[in-house]
C-alpha cells in the first residue's frame, strides 16, 4: 500500500514536472507572439515598396505609422493631420508638388494607406537626408516641422555639433522622439534577432 502512494507520488511529480517544462517551453513563443501583436507588420508590400524606393529601413517606417497612428488608416489628429503617417494639409502639399504633381490627389486621400505610406516614407526621407541621417533629429524635424529643428540647431544649446540635436526641449517633442526610438529598436529586436550573418 505504502508503495503504491510512492508510485502514484512519482507519478504525479513527474507529470507535474512535464507540464511545467511544457510551459517553460511556450511561454518564449507565445510572449514573443504577443509583442509581435503589438508591433505587428501591417501593410508589407506597401512598406517594402516605399522604404526601398526611399531608402530606409522598412522597420524605421513601421515604427513611425506605429506612433502617429497605431495603424489605423483613418487616424486623424486635434491638429487635423490625417492617414497612417499623419501628414498635415500644408505638408501634403508641399509634398505633391514634389512627388506627384500631375496626380489627381487631394488631402482627403491621405486617408489612404498607399498614399499615406507614399508620401509619409518620401517625408521621412527627407527628414533623414536633411539631418544627416540621424533618426532622433529627423523623427523630431517630422513631428515638429524644420524650421523648429533648424532654428533649434542654430541656438546650439541643444547640439554638439550644429548638426544633430542631443536634447529635445519640448515636452511633446521629446516625448515623439523616445516613442519613435522605442518602437523602432522593439522592430529591430523582433523581427531581425539572429538574421545577420
Amino acid at each position: 500500500m505504502h508503495q503504491k502512494k510512492a508510485s502514484r507520488r512519482r507519478v504525479i511529480v513527474s507529470i507535474c514536472l512535464l507540464l511545467a517544462l511544457g510551459l517553460i517551453l511556450l511561454a518564449g513563443p507565445v510572449i514573443e507572439g504577443i509583442k509581435k501583436q503589438n508591433y505587428p507588420l501591417e501593410y508589407t508590400e506597401l512598406v517594402e515598396q516605399y522604404a526601398a524606393e526611399y531608402s530606409l529601413d522598412p522597420y524605421l517606417v513601421y515604427a513611425f505609422i506605429r506612433t502617429e497612428s497605431g495603424f489605423n488608416p483613418k487616424a486623424q489628429s486635434s491638429a487635423g493631420a490625417r492617414g497612417l503617417m499623419q501628414m498635415t494639409d500644408e505638408t501634403f502639399e508641399w509634398l505633391k508638388q514634389k512627388i506627384a504633381p500631375d496626380e489627381p490627389l487631394t488631402f482627403e486621400d491621405l486617408f489612404l494607406p498607399n498614399v499615406s505610406i507614399r508620401f509619409g516614407s518620401y517625408f521621412l526621407s527627407l527628414c533623414i537626408a536633411r539631418y544627416n541621417g540621424d533618426i532622433s533629429t529627423a523623427a523630431a524635424a517630422y513631428h515638429s516641422g524644420w524650421g523648429t529643428v533648424d532654428r533649434l540647431l542654430e541656438e546650439g544649446e541643444h547640439t554638439q555639433n550644429g548638426i544633430h540635436l542631443t536634447t529635445f526641449p519640448y515636452e511633446q517633442m521629446n516625448n515623439y522622439v523616445r516613442k519613435i526610438n522605442k518602437n523602432y529598436q522593439k522592430y529591430l529586436a523582433l523581427y531581425t534577432a539572429g538574421t545577420a550573418a
